[in-house]
């Protein structure tokens, strides 16, 4: 059961000066604890409502005392209801310093959580990707945000992190702020990893994420039918139109599996030959720096051709930004009659589904093609077509035909 507030304001009449003015103190009561603080200001004795503890009359000195005491008490109260919602205990001292903006000597999970960015700042260049830090920040400023919006508080304690606690801040993320399940876990992901670190450190006896599992991400079809892709390869678009480079590195990501930073940055010194006359793409990916290898189909090589020294400083193309190539993309899909929304990453997605695997290519092989650590990661990106399920199923039947019999159980 918490104590309740007490707060009084008094005349330190002890140390009245000589023309008869007394310092104005508070006194903040919880339970057995008890704080003092000075407001800073003086007044008449003469004048004092000991009872009332605010000055007597309606001079512009008496108001303007009375003012400050008001906004004082207003104060003190606003901070012990923030503190009640997160700590089991408060005292008088922990209210009188959230009142004097005093930092509480209590380790605090934003507090951390701002550490924990600044490290991996200087990770930048290093271990890290601008892409990567930039997580870390929105996963900083969402629970910022979410404390601020629903708690009225700038900070929280470790010790009042609960179970109830996460599951209201998965809820505003997924529910207020209506974000993809994708987008919701990656935030809570950092979060946790700072409780993680408190609990290493001692500063936790007990995970509050223990027993939090989120909902899992339903899959979604990022790859493009064989008549999709028709109908981006034969659509009819003016040569002088950025859409044209547009929809053609979009072709070629969905032929070499690469991603569009990596088209971005490719030089023709990452294009090797073979002693078979095949050409081929050696390189490291820029998102990871895991080595992949790609050899040019006809279709990838004749872009490559085609766009040959147009670009600046040893490139293989002037890539647009990724906003000018996503509409370009989603022109051309709406009308071509398309009913899906075209992302530059569903390139990569049909390579690995369309081009590789449905054709029999193995994983082991599209996951080197594609400069995956894990083969784990290749399998989210595996969506055989229909076309390819009705192939196998087919020469499945053929296989077992005549190896079973079935046994008419009425047959007397």
């Amino acid at each position: 059961m918490k104590s309740e507030l007490k707060v009084l304001f008094y005349l330190k009449k002890n140390q009245a000066k000589k023309d008869g003015l007394s310092p104005i103190m508070g006194r903040i009561r919880i339970g057995k604890t008890v704080s003092q603080f000075s407001l800073k200001t003086e007044a008449d004795a003469e004048l004092w409502d000991i009872k009332a503890g605010r000055m007597i009359g309606k001079s512009n000195a008496a108001l303007e005392i009375n003012r400050e005491i008001n906004r004082i008490n207003l104060l003190i109260q606003a901070r012990y209801k923030e503190l009640i919602e997160v700590q089991p205990e408060v005292s008088a001292i922990d209210v009188k310093n959230a009142m004097q903006g005093i930092a509480s000597t209590q380790d605090t999970v934003i507090v951390h959580f701002e550490k924990m960015v600044n490290d991996a700042s200087l990770r930048l260049g290093v271990d890290l990707k601008e892409s990567s830090l930039a997580e870390y920040k929105y996963s900083y400023r969402w629970l910022k945000t979410f404390l601020r919006k629903k708690k009225n508080l700038s900070d929280i304690p470790f010790k009042a992190l609960t179970y109830s606690f996460i599951e209201e801040y998965y809820h505003f993320l997924r529910v207020d702020k209506k974000f993809k399940i994708s987008t919701t876990v990656g935030y809570v992901v950092f979060f946790r990893k700072v409780v993680r670190n408190a609990v290493n450190q001692g500063i936790l006896f007990r995970d509050p994420f223990d027993g939090f599992i989120p909902e899992e991400r339903t899959r979604e079809h990022r790859t493009l039918t064989r008549k999709e892709l028709d109908k981006i390869m034969t659509f009819e678009i003016d040569p002088a139109l950025k859409r044209n480079i547009s929809r053609d590195i979009f072709i070629f990501a969905c032929f070499t599996g690469m991603a569009y930073v990596d088209i971005k940055h490719l030089t023709y010194d990452k294009i090797t030959e073979e002693e078979d006359g095949s050409q081929w793409i050696i390189a490291k990916r820029i998102k990871s720096g895991i080595k992949y290898h790609v050899r040019l189909m006809d279709i990838p090589l004749a872009i490559i051709e085609k766009y040959r020294g147009t670009a600046p400083d040893g490139k293989v193309f002037s890539v647009p930004q990724m906003k000018t190539v996503h509409r370009s993309l989603n022109y051309i899909a709406t009308h071509s009659n398309m009913n899906k929304m075209i992302g530059f990453h569903m390139g990569r997605h049909t390579f690995a589904s369309l081009i590789t695997l449905s054709e029999g290519v193995p994983i082991e092989t599209v996951s080197l093609m594609l400069g995956h650590r894990h083969i784990k990661t290749t399998q989210g990106y595996a969506e055989l077509s229909l076309d390819k399920i009705a192939k196998d199923a087919k020469q499945l039947s053929k296989r077992l035909s005549g190896q079973f019999k079935l046994v008419d159980y009425y047959t007397t």
